[in-house]
């Protein structure tokens, strides 16, 4: 018997998704700040994707195995998912406390490690979490408001560094030491990540399984590591065709993506700002800017979300083609990071770079959420969670470095091209997804 689901309010939808404002503390710390920190450490430039490599190797790993032991995990009192969000929470906030500490390439390597791996533990169950509470109807609406709380952790904590300077905190350090600015900044994250992550876990009910019985059967039968691998793999093999279409399109834009987490600093503190110097006055203060300016994404994506959960809630709207144009227009934002000789203009890049990630976090799981069995619901998106962590693992590996230089040139702004053009072809490849279910409410 199929489980009925209630319409949920803005405010318990936003409960629900409210640990994700903690999560994305962390991710944004990591994305904004982790390259300064491998810089400051002595790190070359080319060398700093391969430094990035085991987050999304052990992202590889970790979130189907999460999601299939979320499927099989209930207890009456800690729920689904929740065990899941705990753990991910206390050790994301350790690893996201000390990450700024290290002394050697190594330990912010190994930081930047644990901490993208115990941030998988939580972030797709909080998917997960989305398609087991609300009915079909509400799913855009659900993506898009998670989406919403992305965009404010990742505004405020891309400006974290810059705040602590402003508030005479130090911003400059001895060489191989990472300013206090920096170091206060994951400081404050990592409380936030803990608090928002608890602040959902108890505010929010999860529904059993559809049958209790039948779920207690199912996971007697299939017990041990063994059986847990080759049910991941059959799923894999038999994943949705939806899921395989929107993989081409995930590959492109999570490329994109790295390629501004991995080059973003580097890129415009030379390009827009000519510091070079990780110990000068001028790089660390371009660094807090190119904080800012990132921020700025977060930001518009946070506001892009408002609007999309406005329009999601009163009409039906066409996710293939809302994502198809979101895209192309973040991937103008940063082709134009080449062309611009003002730093003020680099908030209108980053802009429409906002509109994209809005749609990434939100309008892709809202087209997967459909075709999948519910009680596969955390298996099947951790594994989709593989088309997001391959492209940045082919990146690392030197997919960023021999692309840009080959189609643009050996100047460290073509990253920014190289970005661009990704994620115009991501883009382009919503128009293979003609699945009416997956593209309309």
């Amino acid at each position: 018997m199929t489980q009925e689901k209630k319409q949920l309010s803005f405010w318990q939808i936003w409960n629900m998704s409210f640990g994700f404002l903690g999560i994305q503390f962390g991710f944004a710390l990591q994305g904004g700040f982790m390259s300064r920190i491998f810089q400051t450490l002595g790190a070359d430039k080319d060398a700093i994707p391969f430094l990035w490599i085991a987050a999304p190797l052990t992202g590889l790993l970790v979130q189907p195995i999460v999601g299939y032991l979320s499927d099989r995990t209930w207890h009456p009192r800690f729920g689904r998912r929740k065990p899941f969000f705990f753990i991910g929470a206390v050790l994301s906030t350790v690893a996201l406390f000390f990450a700024p500490y290290s002394s050697a390439l190594w330990m912010a390597a190994g930081a930047l490690w644990i901490l993208d791996a115990s941030i998988n533990i939580s972030m797709e169950p909080f998917r997960a979490l989305v398609a087991d509470k609300l009915p079909d109807s509400q799913r855009s609406y659900g993506f898009v408001v998670q989406t919403l709380i992305i965009g404010i952790g990742t505004w405020v904590a891309s400006n974290l560094p810059w705040m602590m300077t402003q508030l005479g905190v130090p911003n400059t350090a001895a060489e191989g030491v990472v300013p206090d600015s920096v170091k206060y900044a994951f400081g404050i994250g990592a409380l936030v990540l803990f608090t928002s992550i608890l602040y959902t876990i108890l505010t929010t009910d999860e529904y059993p399984p559809e049958d209790l019985e039948e779920f207690e059967r199912e996971k007697a039968a299939k017990k041990g590591f063994l059986s847990g691998f080759e049910e991941i793999l059959k799923n894999i093999s038999s994943m949705p065709k939806v899921m395989m279409q929107l993989g081409l399109v995930q590959f492109f834009s999570w490329f994109a993506f790295f390629t501004m987490w991995s080059f973003a600093t580097p890129a415009i503190t030379e390009h827009i700002f000519g510091a070079t110097d990780t110990t000068s006055e001028a790089y660390n203060n371009a660094a807090d800017s190119v904080g800012n300016y990132l921020g700025t994404y977060g930001l518009v994506s946070m506001i892009y979300a408002l609007v999309l959960s406005f329009v999601a809630s009163k009409i039906k709207i066409n996710r293939r083609l809302l994502h198809l144009v979101s895209l192309i227009a973040g991937g103008f934002g940063f082709i134009l990071i080449y062309f611009i000789t003002d730093p003020w203009m680099l908030h209108l890049c980053f802009s429409l770079v906002g509109i994209a990630w809005a749609s990434i976090l939100s309008m892709p799981y809202a087209m997967l959420s459909g075709s999948v069995e519910p009680k596969k619901m955390g298996v099947y998106m951790g594994i989709f969670n593989m088309f997001i962590v391959i492209p940045q693992i082919v990146a690392a590996l030197g997919g960023v470095n021999f692309l840009y230089k080959l189609l643009f040139g050996e100047a460290v702004i073509n990253t920014m091209l190289l970005a661009g053009t990704l994620l115009i072809l991501a883009g382009l490849s919503n128009l293979l997804i003609t699945d009416k279910k997956a593209t309309h409410d």
